[in-house]
């Protein structure tokens, strides 16, 4: 993708990204987030929460990775993000991205994010700048 290719109002192809448990293990060992009310349904459920949780860390990477997907070889100088509602580990959620603004000097589009559970509940809103090379 290069910048000339980005319009105000595209679409990033909306994903489900894979938060089974063996993957948010995988996760949470490799960013030293390794805590039980990510790796234990129980164990959350104890707490009040409604299952073990994604951590807010993937949810996170799981948008940037759609975003390198979208635009290989971009840079993405800011992802801004807001936490509604809990996404829960093994569910389907979906993940969606939109072109909101660009910057023909700055060679930069900005990106507004969504997760939204397989509830139908907006788990997290984030805005991203995505620097495209020359």
């Amino acid at each position: 993708m290069k910048y000339e290719d980005v319009e105000l109002g595209d679409d990033l192809p909306t994903e489900t990204p894979d938060v089974s448990m063996e993957r948010v293990v995988q996760f949470t060992e490799a960013s030293g987030q390794n805590f039980a009310r990510f790796t234990s349904h129980e164990y959350a459920k104890a707490e009040g929460l409604p299952g073990a949780l994604v951590p807010g860390i993937m949810s996170q990477a799981l948008l940037a990775a759609m975003i390198h997907r979208w635009a290989p070889g971009c840079r993405i100088t800011r992802l801004d993000t807001v936490f509604r509602a809990p996404l829960v580990v093994g569910t389907s959620p979906t993940i969606s991205g939109a072109v909101t603004d660009t910057d023909d000097d700055a060679r930069t589009a900005e990106v507004d994010l969504t997760i939204v559970g397989e509830d139908g509940r907006t788990g997290l809103l984030g805005t991203a700048i995505v620097a495209f090379a020359d």
